[in-house]
């Protein structure tokens, strides 16, 4: 079994197409993968947040997902109309959680399909635990998890980790049983070979 360090930002529209391209790589090719999260915020708190959705040079680079992203069935908006691009902190806090129950991928999948697909703040509270709801999680549970910062200190290390120790500067980054690897296509196609090599 593979192990897959996949370092991303739940508002990054590189890492959702870039998810989905991996999950069907290894659906076609049959490789069995453990896949980790590992946060990493593009904008941390208190720094300015960025407005993603009137930048028309962030338009024009991401403009070598729309085929990839086509062809992987996403209905993403790069960028989504939320402005500006909303704080991951509680986001990752609350994957904290799904993570301590068992569902922290589907939690995943559910943030970058909110924000990318159903234009969703995922920065609000009341809107994390909504989603929360959705796959099953107690939602009072959760909101007070997030309210009180139970996971805060270790989303602070997770993000620490990423920066300091991985030394990423850009996501997704991923690792592939140890390697470092930095997608150019974020095809399914060029995950294939990556997962072959």
């Amino acid at each position: 079994m593979k192990e897959i360090v996949f370092v991303t930002d739940f508002v990054c529209p590189y890492c959702i197409v870039a998810k989905a391209a991996l999950k069907e790589a290894l659906k076609e090719t049959g490789i069995s993968a453990k896949i980790i999260t590992q946060p990493y915020e593009l904008t941390e708190e208190p720094n300015e947040r960025v407005d993603t959705y009137h930048d028309e040079e962030r338009k024009i680079r991401y403009r070598v997902l729309e085929e990839p992203s086509r062809q992987l069935g996403l209905d993403a908006k790069f960028p989504p109309a939320v402005s500006p691009r909303p704080y991951t902190r509680l986001a990752f806090e609350g994957f904290h959680f799904a993570q301590g129950q068992g569902c922290a991928d589907a939690y995943s999948d559910l943030m970058y399909h909110a924000y990318f697909i159903d234009e969703k703040d995922i920065g609000d509270l009341d809107v994390l635990t909504q989603l929360a709801g959705s796959l099953g999680l107690n939602q009072s549970e959760f909101k007070e998890a997030l309210v009180s910062g139970k996971y805060a200190a270790k989303e602070k290390e997770a993000v620490a980790y990423a920066k300091n120790e991985l030394q990423v500067g850009c996501v997704p980054t991923l690792y592939i049983d140890g390697k470092q690897i930095t997608l150019q296509e974020y095809t399914k196609e060029e995950l294939i070979r990556l997962l072959q090599q």
